[in-house]
């Protein structure tokens, strides 16, 4: 069964407000076992509009993430965000089908992974299959996996474009070398003329995860 997540962008206006949030969301994500993959970070926004805060919180399935959102103890710390930030948030269903085949060695894992988030609304769904392919070959040569491909998605929270991608990689700076890579780059032509894209490339987090 395909995981559930949150993917909320977050601008924060009040750090030391923002901090009571963050104290009051355990009770919820532990009793639906919501995991922090990204939370804070480094990251780059490398096209787009992006947020300043990334976070990824993962769930056992899409009706969990749901859940936890619409929880007596998540409402009752939300208002605490709402009151410190701006928000866009987004629980998704994640993707559980084939993946990118590995080229060569893929480079090393580190403690904490990288990822890529994307939010992109396809003009050209033609066009737009040709990079599916395209991509397929410097995502296996970087150790890509994908979490999230476009499933059911509620927005509860705020706007963003119409399909999100979140894909895994074994450290930030193998999310960025692929980013950048030539191989990658030739994909991403096919993505420009078919399609508009928000990325944001970040760090996992390897902290307590709830």
């Amino acid at each position: 069964m395909p995981k559930g997540y949150w993917l909320p962008q977050i601008d924060v206006s009040d750090p030391v407000g923002y901090q009571a949030y963050m104290a009051a969301t355990p009770p919820a994500h532990q009793k639906f076992n919501g995991i922090a993959l990204v939370r804070g970070g480094r990251s780059e926004i490398v096209e787009g509009h992006f947020r300043s805060r990334a976070v990824i919180r993962e769930f056992p399935d899409y009706a969990t993430a749901l859940a936890c959102y619409r929880s007596d103890e998540y409402q009752r710390a939300r208002p605490l965000r709402l009151a410190h930030s701006i928000c866009d948030f987004v629980i998704i269903e994640g993707y559980d089908g084939v993946q990118p085949q590995v080229v060569g060695s893929p480079p090393p894992s580190a403690a904490r992974k990288g990822y890529w988030i994307g939010h992109i609304d396809v003009s050209d769904p033609e066009g737009y299959k040709a990079y599916l392919v395209a991509n397929q070959a410097p995502f296996g040569e970087f150790g890509a996996r994908f979490l999230v491909r476009a499933g059911t998605r509620e927005v509860p929270e705020g706007q963003v474009r119409d399909r999100t991608v979140v894909i895994e990689f074994p450290s930030y700076e193998a999310a960025l070398a692929c980013y950048r890579s030539p191989g990658y780059q030739a994909a991403k032509t096919l993505r420009d003329a078919s399609s508009t894209a928000d990325i944001i490339i970040v760090e996992g987090y390897d902290g307590p995860k709830f």
